[in-house]
C-alpha cells in the first residue's frame, strides 16, 4: 500500500555472531555473518521499488555493510545520532546474564550502567526526527534495533519507553509515514522479513 506521502523506510543490519546469540551490540562493531550478508543483499530486491530522496545510515559496520549490500552504499551519508543504544557496562552481554545480577533489569525502563537511558537514545530519535521532517520525499535507514524501536515510539509521539512494545528482526523493513496529513504520524508496516 503505498502513500501520496513520505514514507521513511527503517532497515534493521543483517545477522550478526551478537545478533544471534542476543548479546548487547551497541558500539562494538561486529560483522555480518554468512546469513546476515545473504539477507542484506536481497533486500535490495525488496526495497526496488521505492525511490529515495535520501540514504542514511548509522556509523556501525553492521549497518554500512548491510546498506552496501543492498545496493545503497555509495549514496549513503552516515549519521552518528542513528547510532545503536549505548549499553555501557552491558556491552556484550545478554539480558539473560544480566538478570542473574540484577533481577528484574528492563532496557527501556532502567537504562545501562556507565551508558545510554531511554530518554538519551530519546533526545537522539528527536533530532532524527526533526532531520527527517526536513527532507521532501521518501528516506531510507539503516540502524539498529534498540535504536529503531525508539525512534519508532517517538514517532508516533510515545515515550522512548515506548520502544520496548516494539520488536525488530534482523534484515528487517519497517515504514513511518503519515496517514490523512502530515500531522498524523503513524507506521505503515512493521517488522517485515
Amino acid at each position: 500500500m503505498s502513500s501520496a506521502f513520505p514514507e521513511i523506510y527503517l532497515v534493521r543490519h543483517g545477522e550478526t555472531e551478537w545478533s544471534r546469540s542476543g548479546r548487547h551490540t551497541g558500539h562494538s562493531d561486529i560483522p555480518l555473518t554468512a546469513v546476515g550478508e545473504a539477507a542484506a543483499r536481497k533486500l535490495a530486491e525488496r526495497l526496488s521499488g521505492p525511490s529515495f530522496s535520501a540514504i542514511w545510515s548509522s556509523p556501525s559496520a553492521r549497518a554500512r555493510k548491510t546498506c552496501a549490500l543492498a545496493g545503497f552504499g555509495s549514496g549513503a551519508v552516515i549519521r552518528d545520532d542513528l547510532a545503536e543504544w549505548d549499553y555501557g557496562a552491558y556491552e556484550g552481554i545478554t539480558t539473560k546474564e544480566i538478570l542473574a545480577k540484577r533481577p528484574g533489569w528492563q532496557l527501556f525502563r532502567d537504562g545501562c550502567p556507565n551508558g545510554e537511558t531511554a530518554a538519551d537514545v530519546g533526545a537522539r530519535a528527536d533530532a532524527v526526527i526533526q532531520a527527517l521532517r526536513q527532507v521532501a520525499g521518501s528516506i531510507l535507514i539503516f540502524s539498529s534495533s534498540h535504536f529503531l524501536r525508539v525512534l519508532a515510539a517517538r514517532w508516533l509521539g510515545l515515550p522512548p519507553e515506548g520502544g520496548a512494545h516494539f520488536v525488530l528482526d534482523t534484515a528487517s523493513i519497517s515504514v513511518l509515514g503519515y496517514e490523512h496529513d502530515l500531522t498524523e504520524p503513524v507506521i505503515r508496516r512493521w517488522n517485515q522479513r
